[in-house]
């Protein structure tokens, strides 16, 4: 009795414990910065006072009997000592990254190619492992006249690398494509991990640290210049896993061709998640599917599952009775299912979430081998901080929290009693199937009813139609599909019925996702309301009468449906979010919206994608904005217009404007929006707050061909009043429009705020037109590493020098200006967390 109560408190210990590791590890993820050295050393005496604190109370007898002190006191050493652990981890990953005078620099390098190079947009996209680096020349030995002294520079470990001309389209070529475990001295442009801020799309700083990329590079290959010229070097035999993977990959497309499905089964068998199309992966996520067409948790864990059950099956029905005398069926299972879990997650390319699952699959077996049955939430506890400490950021990805709650809730959810219940083994019949179909039903409710608050709370949409579709698709992929996918790595055959699996999952899907309400997504609610809908979601799913889980429904509203908190009719407000090097600024009135650009695309940034669907769709979405009033386009430049394409394909527009000719894509692809050009004085009002374009004029617009004007100089400029208060919105102009302005529009430019034109370009911006307008504001939207030196320092002073409070957007993450009593705010100032790059004071906007 005794020693069961010593086993019982033990599992207790451990469980807070555990509970204590995950709470310092989440209080140093919210830190802005590092520790300093001082007060490092004040955690780490903290922790060591405890320590001794509690060893000294092990020894006294009277403590044990008297007091749980000493054990409270073992425990809390655990939160400073995480705290200090993580924040070490960090520092070591932060001191891994790009030096900063080495940006925009052009160097040689040497390296092995790992993990598995994937063609998007037309270019390479792959890491390499450096081996060594010096200036252009110093390695082949053609060392540049007017290059530094030769010297062997210090690099990240591992870089992000882009090979090709993005924007091209076509299927990769063969000749000279990057292999996995090749070594190639490449001639790289070097940047940063640059990202705009994460305030309404991923966090690509935070999975840079998370994955150890320290920077990225361009390949280039200047004009008759030898040493820029790729050389492979050889094979290394390095990343043989990943070489057979991109071997294997290519058979795969050669044999399946262009089918669409090509790219799911090289996502579900190799881990490729690029293959994936972009339309797949919107249909996907508009169905709340797509944690089934990467390899998650879920897919590592059911391939885990199956091979132990098959295993434990051999195992008793096997030749060898030996072997089950010396290790039980359960245990052999439990280390097969991990093995499994192994090499499943090296086979799909060793992803960080393949990692974790991994992790916690060996943590559980382990556990396990101790013959006591673990209180499941001691267990999860346990899982959850042995993750911790392998990988501390784990707990800032969304997949951790749904992962560990959907089996919380699960488990919640169980009838009292329901798991001390056991029920004779059923043979596989009517009974059975009926009684799994149970289970699945249940499992699906509870996980769509449950995490349907998490998922808004992390993504801004949910799948109305997600219960019906999971219940389709689960057993088809997790069962059918992936079996077959990873089979047909072997048995090639087995690719075709795979096809044919994908192709009956759209044709079920397609009625579905034809209902007008298949996805919701309201505007983003406070947090008081996002707190009582993840409580209100516990209470619906626990084995409570229904008469009392509905109560539970009232407290789910102020999520479902919060209060819009929009400008009062007559005034107006901006909203300037970082796009990067590019342009984007959203008007709101009392009812309307419009957007005056939107963005660069990202292919020549380093990462796929365009600023509409990673900035401006996620910002919209908790907004409330379902569709947009008035959509300009200033001109047709990429970083203005780049993000354009992904915004039509998900959001309304019932009016567009622009300065595009006639024949554009936009405008081909905009056939059904009405379309007016963007001439000097048109005109119109929304809600009391009126718009005017002030440029460019309509004989300028009429002009084809080589009289035509420059993209720049046909930008569009808004001018927004209400309220008493002016915003003007310039577009790329440069001096000669600026003075074309001030000539016939002087009395009408003076503006409270003002749009730097030509992201601070010191072609704008000139004496006169700063002199005209006179900003209280003067907002700059440029990247954060760009090339062109935006904004230039003269123009920056100009401003400054009248009075002008400049806004750094690439400092701040989104800058809000309210109209109705001109106050102006930068979003990001409570979320900066430390794997961002730093800010000094100076660089506050």
């Amino acid at each position: 009795m005794v020693s069961s109560l010593h086993g019982v408190s033990a599992v207790m210990q451990l469980g807070v414990a555990a509970v204590a590791v995950l709470a310092g590890t989440l209080l140093q993820l919210q830190q802005p910065r590092l520790l300093a050295p001082p007060e490092r050393q004040a955690l780490l005496a903290a922790a060591l006072l405890l320590l001794l604190a509690w060893g000294g109370g092990q020894t006294r007898w009277i403590w044990r009997v008297c007091s749980r002190w000493p054990q409270r006191l073992g425990v809390i050493a655990l939160v400073p000592a995480a705290l200090l652990l993580t924040d070490l981890r960090a520092e070591a990953g932060l001191r891994d990254r790009l030096d900063p005078a080495l940006q925009d620099r052009l160097v040689q390098v040497e390296g092995v190619i790992v993990g598995l190079p994937v063609w998007r947009e037309g270019a390479w996209r792959g890491q390499i492992a450096v081996e060594r680096a010096g200036w252009p020349g110093t390695l082949s030995g053609a060392h540049a006249a007017d290059a530094p002294e030769p010297a062997r520079l210090v690099l990240p470990r591992r870089l992000q690398v882009f090979w090709g001309e993005s924007g091209l389209s076509g299927p990769p070529p063969r000749a000279g494509a990057p292999r996995a475990g090749q070594r190639w001295r490449l001639a790289l442009r070097l940047r940063p991990v640059e990202a705009p801020a994460p305030l309404h799309g991923p966090d690509l700083a935070l999975r840079a640290l998370e994955e150890g990329l320290g920077g990225q590079g361009r390949v280039v290959q200047r004009s008759g210049v030898a040493a820029d010229r790729p050389v492979l070097l050889g094979e290394t035999g390095q990343a043989r896993i990943d070489r057979w993977r991109q071997d294997r990959r290519e058979h795969l497309f050669a044999v399946l061709g262009e089918r669409p499905a090509a790219g799911v089964i090289a996502g579900l068998s190799l881990g490729d998640q690029s293959a994936i199309e972009r339309e797949d992966w919107a249909l996907f996520r508009l169905a709340g599917l797509s944690h089934l067409m990467a390899i998650s948790g879920l897919h590592v864990t059911m391939f885990a599952w199956l091979a132990g059950g098959l295993i434990a099956l051999l195992w008793r029905h096997g030749p060898w009775p030996g072997l089950m005398l010396r290790c039980p069926a359960p245990r052999a299972a439990r280390l097969g299912g991990v093995l499994a879990a192994l090499g499943y997650a090296l086979l799909s390319g060793w992803g960080v979430p393949a990692q974790r699952t991994v992790l916690m699959l060996a943590t559980v077996a382990l556990l396990r081998e101790g013959a006591r049955d673990w209180p499941m939430p001691r267990l999860l506890a346990l899982v959850a901080a042995v993750v911790a400490l392998a990988d501390p950021w784990a707990l800032l990805q969304p997949g951790f929290w749904l992962s560990f709650v959907a089996v919380a809730l699960l488990i919640a959810s169980e009838p009292p009693g329901a798991r001390m219940r056991t029920r004779p083994a059923q043979p596989l019949g009517g009974a059975w199937l009926r009684e799994s179909l149970r289970a699945l039903l249940r499992s699906q409710w509870v996980a769509t009813l449950g995490l349907a608050p998490w998922t808004l709370l992390f993504f801004q949409q949910i799948a109305l139609v997600g219960l019906p579709a999971n219940l389709v698709a689960i057993p088809l992929i997790t069962l059918v599909v992936t079996p077959l996918a990873l089979l047909g790595l072997l048995l090639e055959p087995l690719w075709l019925p795979a096809v044919w699996a994908i192709d009956l999952l759209r044709l079920m899907l397609a009625p579905l996702l034809a209902w007008p309400g298949a996805a919701w997504s309201p505007a983003a609610a406070p947090v008081w309301a996002q707190a009582l809908g993840l409580a209100a979601a516990v209470l619906l799913t626990l084995p409570w009468p229904w008469a009392l889980r509905l109560l539970a429904v009232p407290m789910l509203l102020p999520l479902l449906w919060p209060a819009l908190v929009r400008p009062p009719p007559g005034h107006f407000e901006l909203i300037v979010p970082d796009v990067g090097q590019g342009h984007a600024v959203l008007v709101r009135t009392a009812g309307h919206d419009l957007l005056h650009d939107t963005g660069p695309a990202y292919g020549r940034q380093g990462e796929a994608g365009d600023a509409g669907e990673r900035v401006l769709l996620p910002l919209l979405r908790r907004l409330g904005v379902r569709e947009l009033d008035h959509l300009v386009l200033s001109h047709r430049d990429s970083d203005h217009s780049g993000g354009a394409a992904s915004l039509l394909a998900a959001l309304p527009v019932r009016l567009m404007h622009s300065s595009l000719e006639p024949g554009h894509a936009l405008r081909d692809r905009l056939a059904g929006v009405p379309h007016q050009p963007c001439q000097a004085g048109l005109r119109w009002a929304r809600d009391g707050v009126e718009f005017e374009f002030l440029h460019p004029t309509a004989a300028a617009l009429a002009r084809t061909g080589p009289e035509r004007p420059g993209s720049n100089a046909l930008s569009c400029v808004l001018r927004v009043a209400g309220g008493g208060r002016v915003a003007l919105l310039t577009g790329d102009i440069g001096q000669a429009q600026e003075l074309m302005l001030v000539l016939r529009q002087s009395g009408r430019l003076r503006a409270d705020v003002m749009q730097v034109p030509h992201h601070g370009s010191a072609s704008s911006s000139s004496l006169q037109f700063v002199n005209s307008v006179t900003p209280g504001w003067a907002i700059v939207q440029a990247g954060r590493f760009n090339p062109h030196g935006h904004p230039a320092v003269a123009v920056v002073q100009r401003l400054q020098s009248r009075g002008t409070e400049v806004i750094h957007v690439n400092r701040c993450g989104a800058w809000h200006w309210y109209g109705a009593n001109a106050s102006a705010w930068c979003e990001q100032d409570d979320r900066i967390r430390y794997w961002h790059l730093p800010l000094s004071p100076d660089d506050r906007p």
